[in-house]
């Protein structure tokens, strides 16, 4: 257990026990930080789990978290056309949320973070200057007064919609977000014809999903049935019971259903400028068009880690920034390609048809894989490159065939 300092002061106090918040708890506990990790118990967020090698290469995930290994892709056209997109040289692995978060947070305790469990209350500040997290212990009585930690630095991976940084952050209030919804289900058993387990179906229909897309993701033994959407009259819960309808998924028992809000882009600035610093979907960073979050979400975590010790160390609040920073250096462009992606391509049934369409291309594929797989844009191809963007064009602009 972490231990204060004799003002009892702790380094870092990390808000929010998710991939991010917990990486960075773990990494700065390694450190040799002292840390506090507040997070509230029994909260499991609505997601795919899809991690891929570069996740499970850098923040050592081991092998009994995941419970699948996905071998293809197949991405499913308004008119129920199929392209199935194989993974080459490796698979895309799966992860239960509930376990895998838990690992994560068991993890930076076992390296010396001291968790509590309860509900964030507020930043405020001593008389004294220091920085003090409150928060109310879970089941503790209506009217209980919160307790309070001093701290030198704040990190608030609490959620899209984080308290942290309505509180402190100008601009975090303001984050757009997508919708998600899944159920989890008991994998079928022979209900579903075209059911494989080692296989995420990518469904591409205005009719379950207006602006984005929705999902049959493999889990070993369960399944995620999910969708998202920024539309507030659409009926997710509706949306996911029609498409289980559709595909015989209603004919499997429902395990347990979420629902949260999903980031749509990095926040445009991460830190107060004092003494906070976000990470996770608090900064905002799920990639656009994938919904892809759980390894940008502990990479934000590691670099919010490496700044906030960087600030305790130094006393500089300049160093907070440096998160964003990293992260848009090595993501940004990436962010931005998807995000243009998300808002041509999802528009309208025609265009997802025609995207649909794309997928077949095995330059498309191969580059989307290898770009997935590491986490870094393909360079070393540039002819593939340039027959995707004439391709593309001529997609756009009706002259291909769809």
């Amino acid at each position: 257990m972490a231990s204060m300092d004799s003002a009892g002061i702790f380094d870092v106090v990390v808000v929010g026990g998710g991939p991010a918040g917990a990486t960075a708890a773990h990494d700065l506990a390694r450190q040799g930080r002292t840390v506090a990790l507040l997070d509230k118990a029994g909260r499991i967020k609505p997601c795919g789990g899809a991690i891929p090698p570069r996740a499970i290469r850098d923040f050592d995930i081991p092998n009994h978290l995941i419970v699948a290994r996905i071998n293809a892709a197949r991405m499913i056209s308004p008119t129920d056309k199929e392209v199935d997109m194989p993974v080459e040289n490796g698979f895309v692995g799966m992860v239960d949320r509930d376990v895998f978060d838990e690992f994560l947070r068991g993890r930076a305790a076992e390296a010396g973070a001291e968790r509590l469990t309860g509900s964030f209350e507020a930043v405020e500040r001593d008389a004294d200057g220091v920085t003090v997290v409150t928060w109310t212990p879970k089941g503790a009585p209506d009217g209980t007064t919160p307790l309070r930690l001093r701290t030198r630095c704040v990190i608030g991976a609490d959620g899209a919609r984080s308290q942290v940084g309505k509180q402190t952050v100008p601009g975090a209030e303001k984050i757009p977000c997508v919708f998600a919804y899944h159920e989890i289900v008991e994998a079928p058993k022979g209900e579903v014809a075209k059911y494989d387990g080692q296989r995420c179906d990518v469904v591409y229909n205005g009719r379950f999903s207006p602006d984005f897309y929705s999902w049959i993701f493999p889990h070993g033994d369960k399944v995620s049935i999910g969708t998202g959407s920024a539309h507030k009259g659409f009926s997710l819960r509706g949306s996911v019971a029609e498409l289980r309808a559709a595909t015989g998924f209603d004919k499997v028992k429902t395990i347990r259903r979420e629902g949260a809000p999903i980031p749509l882009k990095p926040l445009k600035k991460w830190d107060n400028g004092r003494d906070v610093v976000l990470a996770g979907d608090a900064a905002g960073v799920v990639a656009p068009a994938s919904g892809e979050g759980i390894y940008y979400a502990m990479l934000c975590g590691r670099l919010a880690a490496e700044s906030a010790a960087e600030f305790v160390a130094t006393g500089d609040p300049r160093a907070l920034a440096t998160a964003r920073k990293r992260f848009m250096k090595a993501h940004g462009r990436v962010f931005w390609i998807l995000g243009i992606m998300q808002y041509f391509w999802y528009s309208s049934d025609k265009r997802r048809e025609k995207f649909v369409k794309i997928c077949q291309d095995k330059d498309v594929q191969r580059l989307t894989w290898e770009s997935y797989m590491n986490k870094e844009l393909v360079r070393r191809d540039p002819l593939a490159h340039v027959r995707i963007f004439f391709k593309d064009l001529a997609h756009l602009f009706g002259f291909a065939r769809a």
